[in-house]
């Protein structure tokens, strides 16, 4: 019997608006329409997941409760599965977000204009996937969260140093990193979901 499996997905594309709060950005038409793709089919494809968590920011809310919903599960919320904290500059325009990005994932043990240092939120992603699957019954487990702390993920989880050369890269999310529950081995790197579940 193959070992059980923890899939982590980054929330597709959102509904980008400088007006609201980050953390309640909801999905986008696109973002809905794909993960309405991978609900129609997750009693398939998803049969063996015991559990569907959730980082507390809306998108991801957004994305995990129609896959929970159509394996009958509750939703569970990951209290520390948030995306790495930017509320110190809020929205930044595409190109200066993606400048800041890059000094936080190359500095990380430095606050970058505020931010939550890099070190801090993979402590922090880490810790949370770590109690998730503390908690959930046997069997395999998904997450839904976020680019950046996935991918802080995927460089503790392969012994890398922080850095963003592992990104999701562009396309707005909607991407699967898979982890052996029991080790967090990992031998894959970010695809999109579509790939994943051959949608």
């Amino acid at each position: 019997m193959p070992n059980a499996v923890l899939r982590y997905l980054s929330h597709p594309q959102v509904q980008i608006d400088p007006d609201v709060e980050i953390t309640q950005w909801p999905l986008n038409a696109v973002g809905q329409s794909r993960i309405s793709a991978l609900a129609a089919v997750a009693t398939d494809r998803l049969s063996d997941t015991v559990a569907v968590y959730s980082s507390p920011e809306r998108k991801a809310r957004d994305a995990a409760a129609p896959i929970a919903r159509a394996l009958g599960l509750d939703m569970r919320i990951a209290a520390d599965g948030y995306e790495n904290d930017r509320s110190s500059t809020g929205f930044l325009p595409p190109s200066e977000f993606e400048e800041v990005a890059d000094a936080f994932f190359g500095n990380p043990k430095e606050s970058i204009r505020g931010w939550e240092r890099a070190v801090d939120a993979q402590s922090r992603i880490l810790g949370s996937v770590k109690h998730a699957l503390r908690e959930a019954p046997e069997g395999d487990v998904l997450i839904v969260g976020h680019g950046a702390v996935g991918t802080l993920l995927f460089c503790a989880a392969k012994g890398y140093p922080i850095t963003r050369t592992y990104d999701q890269g562009p396309g707005g999310g909607g991407n699967l990193l898979m982890f052996d529950r029991e080790t967090l081995e990992i031998n894959t790197e970010w695809e999109p979901l579509e790939s994943h579940f051959s949608l």
